[in-house]
């Protein structure tokens, strides 16, 4: 008797690669929110040479991604999934940390910029409103509420398909680029720019070497961003070069914001700004370049944020799929609705942030310790597309980048090495974390093999395999 067997169901494929780039406009925003206070660290040129240098290392990954993503067009959740396919072979959990941590980078973005937009939002408008109130672990006011509201109101523009979802991001894109173009081209325009005011270091602290690899470890969960566009691959309707196009596209236009926005700002303004407030000296900057509306200024600066948040959703949602998709996590996460994107995934993101903010509130320091988890995702990747290359000679590449890339891949590899050790031995030295916050960061990979093992276990009956054979060529029409 024949039995009816169930369609299965697919993202969507419905976006271009200018769709991809809209969305990775949330790197704009990522530096927007960490800018002052690198400046208020490093000084002006310091905070732009540094930003520069590590967006160069994001450019340079998005170049060596692209090949990567075409052996991989079928596969959603971005580089994290690349590097599983990489290391695999040799060690099998290598994936799971790497996609975890890659997770859990993005998906924090939500809680703690929402708080941040929940701050300036009632500084600016509503000041008088400072109650709270002790809800057993933090004190609750109402920045938490509009950072519970944003959250929200992403998950709810997510939640009904990827169409909606990147329509926002246009919208939020194009509030963004007014700001960066007041702070880009307006002080050269209006002749407010002075060199004078741009040091290397504050005052008589130079920068070390130390500081400099430990700030280009803060700087990579910003900069090197841009490789969101490769987690939407199989929702691009020309998979290969829609991926390609975007990836490149938004590291390029990336690295000129990167590189202009804090001489622009602190040429303008004056380093003391940064230091006096890292998160509203936007606020003066843009009164002194075109004059007064504080209140526009703090509401391009929200919209950005929510771009920020917004691209989290999206990235965060696709990585825990595409973990599930694999065999690395509950089988739960394996799921779309109606309007082919990741429903449960979306809504795990949406609850874990909601406890962020009502039960840790300053989520800065869990940022920053999910940071080790995404850089160590990147340095996974980039010698993923090593061992690709040596394992996998016959794989299908649409896209195959020159042979240069490869000790270029080594030498990126190597860098994000040493910020990563730097980074986690020096964690208080910028100021956003502590070991406590490091050692968080540690318990939620070490959460990661545990769900693993109980996939594999529980869910899918079979051993733990700590080696994986792939195949040599990948099944016939997966390129197809």
């Amino acid at each position: 008797m024949a039995q009816a067997v169930p369609e299965k169901v697919e993202l969507f494929k419905g976006i271009r690669w200018y769709d991809g780039f809209v969305v990775a406009l949330a790197n704009p925003g990522f530096l927007i929110g960490s800018l002052g206070y690198s400046i208020g660290a490093l000084g002006g040129w310091g905070a732009a040479l540094l930003w520069s240098i590590s967006m160069l290392i994001g450019v340079g990954s998005n170049w060596i991604y692209a090949e990567m993503a075409s052996m991989f067009p079928d596969k959603p959740g971005g580089i994290a999934l690349y590097a599983h396919e990489g290391w695999r072979r040799y060690f099998s959990l290598i994936g799971v940390v790497a996609t975890f941590g890659y997770w859990f980078a993005w998906s924090t973005v939500l809680s703690i910029f929402g708080i941040v937009v929940g701050t300036l939002v009632q500084s600016q408008w509503f000041p008088g409103q400072t109650w709270t109130f002790f809800d057993g672990a933090i004190d609750v006011g109402l920045p938490h509420f509009i950072a519970a509201g944003l959250i929200l109101l992403v998950w709810a523009f997510n939640i009904f398909g990827i169409r909606p979802a990147v329509w926002f991001g246009y919208v939020t894109g194009v509030l963004l680029l007014i700001p960066l173009a007041v702070f880009i081209i307006g002080p050269f325009v209006t002749g407010q720019w002075q060199a004078a005011n741009l040091h290397f270091g504050m005052g008589d602290n130079h920068i070390t070497l130390k500081l400099a690899l430990v700030w280009l470890y803060v700087m990579g969960w910003s900069s090197y961003g841009v490789e969101a566009c490769a987690a939407f691959a199989p929702e691009y309707k020309d998979t290969v070069n829609d991926t390609n196009r975007a990836l490149k596209s938004a590291a390029l236009f990336s690295l000129v914001v990167y590189a202009l926005l804090p001489l622009g700002i602190t040429g303008t303004i004056g380093e003391q700004a940064a230091v006096k407030d890292p998160v509203a000296f936007y606020v003066p900057a843009f009164t002194q370049i075109v004059g007064g509306a504080s209140g526009l200024m703090v509401f391009l600066l929200a919209a950005s944020l929510v771009l920020s948040m917004n691209t989290a959703t999206a990235d965060g949602s696709r990585a825990l799929y595409g973990i599930a998709r694999d065999d690395m996590t509950i089988k739960e996460l394996y799921q779309l609705n109606k309007y082919r994107v990741p429903s449960r995934a979306m809504t795990v993101d949406m609850i874990v942030n909601l406890l962020l903010v009502f039960f840790v509130g300053n989520t800065l320091g869990i940022l920053v310790a999910g940071n080790l988890g995404y850089i160590l995702a990147h340095f996974f990747a980039l010698t993923g597309f090593l061992l690709l290359r040596k394992d996998r000679p016959d794989w299908p590449r649409p896209i195959r980048a020159n042979n240069i890339w490869i000790p270029i891949a080594a030498l990126l590899a190597v860098a994000n090495l040493v910020f990563i050790i730097f980074g986690v031995t020096n964690p208080d030295i910028t100021g956003y974390g502590t070991f406590r916050d490091l050692l968080i960061g540690v318990g939620v990979l070490l959460i990661s093999v545990l769900l693993y093992i109980y996939r594999r276990v529980a869910q899918d009956h079979q051993s733990v395999r700590l080696r994986e054979m792939p195949p040599p060529l990948p099944p016939a029409g997966a390129h197809g």
